[in-house]
């Protein structure tokens, strides 16, 4: 049985304290936030506000679940006091955070850290993911993400909203997501073009960034990240050689972005339906995805796996490529004085 601290518990850290006290392999010791939250007290163990103080209780596993800022610090002190850490995305807040994590993971090769992009555990994902790796449509073409969410009320006064806390705005804190996804599918995308721009609400981050992309195979990416898409909204299409597929919505916590589905469709030349082909819809129920980003990383501790999903590489891709969309756009460079 492993011992696990949760630091940090807001909405995402209550959710991993579920998920603890549903997994046989974990108990959990000890939880750490700077604020009192009553739905602490259900738990009946030690709360602290010192995130030091769990530390000391000598956990097997760590959940870091704070605001960006605090999130590097917190992973390296966990790392090197011998604790295996499930962190949750983004890896940081730039690449010079995620790389002095990866370096705390290199001088304890004996522990696992991985992140929680857990997008790529929905079971629309996977089964798209086999579909278009599977060689039935061909070679994938472009992929074309849109997800977007609304404020609401004290949207502007959230620390994610606000650069020195968060280091970006909408792109790190939701189109991170997509991009994981689009590099599941595509790899790596080297040559980028963007506008990342403040459109409407009063913060020192972007409300909304559109980048083009393009890997070496010639694949093209396009990502709309936005936080005035007033209709809460997640589409990925994937366009292959024979055929399309369609993420259309995806279960959530709120509960807002629609229906899960898949939808899969083979071009035609027919021409009573050429443009219009066949198109059959999946749907899906049930979110799997938290539950089984957590069995993977327990399983990788016991057995002394090597994570898969959410390894510290994959974050260093996904936020350098966040880097290099931000840095694409020179206006937003000059207005932020940001480092290219």
């Amino acid at each position: 049985m492993y011992k696990a601290v949760i630091i940090g518990f807001g909405k995402i850290g209550k959710l991993r304290a579920r998920l603890i006290d549903s997994n046989e392999n974990m108990t959990l010791d000890s939880i750490c936030d700077i604020s009192h939250v009553p739905d602490m007290e259900r738990y009946r163990c030690p709360v602290f506000k010192d995130y030091r103080e769990v530390l000391k209780r000598a956990p097997d596993i760590v959940f870091v679940c704070t605001s960006n800022d605090l999130l590097a610090k917190v992973v390296i002190e966990a790392l090197d006091c011998g604790c295996h850490v499930f962190s949750e995305k983004p890896p940081g807040r730039n690449v010079a955070e995620t790389k002095a994590m990866i370096d705390a993971e290199n001088r304890n090769p004996e522990l696992k850290l991985k992140f929680g992009f857990n997008h790529r555990y929905h079971d629309s994902v996977m089964q798209a993911h086999r579909l278009a790796t599977g060689g039935r449509f061909g070679k994938i073409l472009s992929v074309r993400g849109v997800y977007g969410k609304s404020g609401g009320v004290g949207f502007e006064k959230e620390w994610r909203n606000q650069r020195r806390f968060s280091g970006g705005g909408i792109l790190l804190d939701q189109g991170i997501h997509m991009l994981d996804l689009m590099m599941l599918f595509c790899g790596n995308f080297t040559e980028i073009k963007s506008f990342v721009d403040n459109l409407h609400w009063n913060i020192d981050v972007e409300d909304n960034t559109f980048a083009l992309m393009r890997n070496e195979e010639n694949q093209i990416g396009m990502i709309l990240s936005s936080a005035t898409q007033w209709k809460h909204t997640f589409n990925l299409e994937i366009i292959l050689e024979d055929g399309y597929l369609a993420l259309r919505g995806i279960l959530s916590g709120s509960m807002t972005y629609g229906k899960e589905s898949l939808v899969i469709a083979r071009k035609t030349y027919d021409p009573k339906s050429i443009g219009n082909p066949h198109e059959e819809t999946y749907y899906y129920d049930i979110d799997n995805s938290w539950e089984r980003e957590i069995s993977e990383f327990i399983e990788c501790i016991t057995l002394n796996k090597a994570i898969k999903i959410g390894n510290s590489q994959d974050a260093l891709k996904v936020m350098e490529l966040v880097r290099r969309i931000y840095a694409s756009d020179n206006h937003w460079v000059e207005k932020h004085d940001l480092i290219n």
